[in-house]
């Protein structure tokens, strides 16, 4: 029965955690165009420290959004485990990157659409992998697994990461380099995602009518909560404003699910409890995701479709073979011999900056 009960909740957190993806994929857009139309409007940008956004209606849209993912989220992690909930963010980047395309005006190319199919099938190898068990189930045994010493080192140094980053790197760098707020978020989010997990136990035990409201960890998760996500939204704000979605989307993504993973690795141990298989099949999906996201926006800005391919493949073709054809076509059509020296020489000078060679300049 308890079997039974552990996948009927595996499921459920499956579901949830796919809604959350679809809403937050879609909170990037309407807060990315709330933040472009007051741009437009020449008010202080949230890059810059301004909080003009505050009186933009779509971006409050794209926090209600986000807000409506978090929830479904905040209870997919108290049905399933971190290891499957965090990695299936993946798909709010390709609701992200499809929406972008048809309202950002954001190409989506063939790479992107490669990129969207390998973050759909990396998702799926790890939801067949992830653990089906819950290893936390009472706020007790949360409470022990955070008096954990390996769990209160992890959380002291992302602590003071985070600190020495919005201090002291943040005023001197965030406006140029990208990875300053989303480490921030993403380390952070780490933290975050345990203490949602603790809180979605302790609903499941007030839904159990077990005293839980007394229970002083509670509070204190739910005032960590907070804190937490008031400093994610306001540094992930000054990343979208600064920087393009499509580079801070995937990147989020990757930095943030490996500090998750790497939390719930030392927090609740879950990697203890898979058989050798399922843990490679997990990275193996996890990897997949990641070449994905790579493929989906590491060539945005390059204009490829099927269409093209056999062009390519054509030119590709001529440029291994010209040289010879050139060479051979020259030795039996003398009127021409000037022209095919030209294109010889030619040939031979993209062929050597192909390789590198510096005698072609």
């Amino acid at each position: 029965m308890s079997q039974t009960r552990g996948r009927y909740d595996f499921y459920i957190g499956l579901v949830l955690a796919m809604s959350s993806s679809i809403f937050i994929g879609g909170s990037f857009i309407l807060k990315k165009k709330g933040l472009l139309r007051l741009a437009r409007k020449g008010s202080m940008r949230a890059g810059q420290g301004g909080h003009a956004y505050l009186k933009e209606w779509l971006w409050w849209a794209g926090l209600l959004s986000m807000g409506a993912g978090e929830v479904a989220n905040f209870a997919a992690y108290a049905f399933a485990p971190a290891t499957l909930v965090t990695p299936l963010g993946a798909l709010s980047v390709l609701v992200s990157a499809i929406l972008s395309s048809y309202f950002l005006n954001e190409k989506l190319n063939l790479h992107g659409k490669i990129g969207c199919l390998l973050s759909i099938l990396g998702s799926t190898v790890m939801v067949i992998h992830a653990p089906q068990e819950e290893e936390v189930e009472t706020l007790n045994e949360m409470s022990h697994k955070l008096g954990d010493p390996g769990f209160v080192v992890f959380a002291t140094l992302v602590v003071i990461v985070s600190l020495i980053l919005i201090f002291v790197v943040g005023p001197r760098h965030g406006q140029t380099n990208i990875l300053v707020y989303i480490t921030i978020c993403s380390v952070i989010g780490a933290l975050s995602v345990s203490c949602v997990k603790g809180l979605g136990i302790a609903i499941k035990e007030l839904f159990a009518g077990k005293p839980v409201l007394k229970h002083p960890l509670s509070w204190i998760l739910l005032l960590s909560l907070i804190v937490c996500v008031s400093t994610q939204i306001n540094y992930l704000n000054r990343a979208l404003d600064i920087f393009n979605t499509s580079i801070v989307t995937p990147i989020y993504y990757v930095f943030f699910t490996t500090s998750v993973l790497t939390c719930s690795a030392i927090l609740f141990k879950e990697w203890q409890h898979m058989a050798a298989d399922d843990i490679i099949g997990t990275f193996s999906g996890f990897l997949t995701i990641i070449v994905g996201i790579f493929l989906l926006h590491a060539f945005k800005d390059v204009s490829f479709t099927l269409a093209n391919l056999p062009v390519s493949l054509r030119k590709d073709d001529r440029a291994a073979n010209g040289t010879l054809l050139s060479t051979y076509d020259c030795f039996n059509h003398d009127e021409e011999s000037s022209t095919c020296v030209g294109e010889i020489q030619s040939t031979e000078s993209v062929s050597a900056r192909r390789n590198g060679s510096l005698s072609a300049f």
